[in-house]
């Protein structure tokens, strides 16, 4: 009995048996894991690789900003303290 263990290639064998007993609930999920891992690294891989590569030279001018945009404050009826809507306002009323 103790020849049998002497090999390798059976020790591999009784480890792949007893890993897919105890483990075969588990491998699709580790097996999801490891792909999202794997896609997450490509990713960043390629974000290392384009770092740097976006930003213009030194003796490039720098792009200019846009202007800031003018806008008009419009009173909303529905808020209170206003003197046109619903009569919610403060402006001057019947009073009961």
């Amino acid at each position: 009995m103790g020849r049998i263990f002497e090999n390798p290639a059976v020790i591999i064998v009784l480890i792949i048996v007893v890993v897919l007993l105890f483990a075969a609930p588990k491998l699709p999920g580790m097996a999801r894991s490891l792909g999202q891992s794997m896609r997450i690294i490509k990713s960043e891989v390629k974000e290392m690789k384009n770092d740097g590569k976006d930003t213009p030279p030194a003796g490039a001018p720098a792009a200019t900003p846009e202007p800031p945009v003018e806008g008009k404050i419009v009173n909303n009826p529905t808020q209170p303290g206003s003197t046109s809507g619903d009569g919610a306002g403060t402006g001057t009323g019947a009073q009961s």
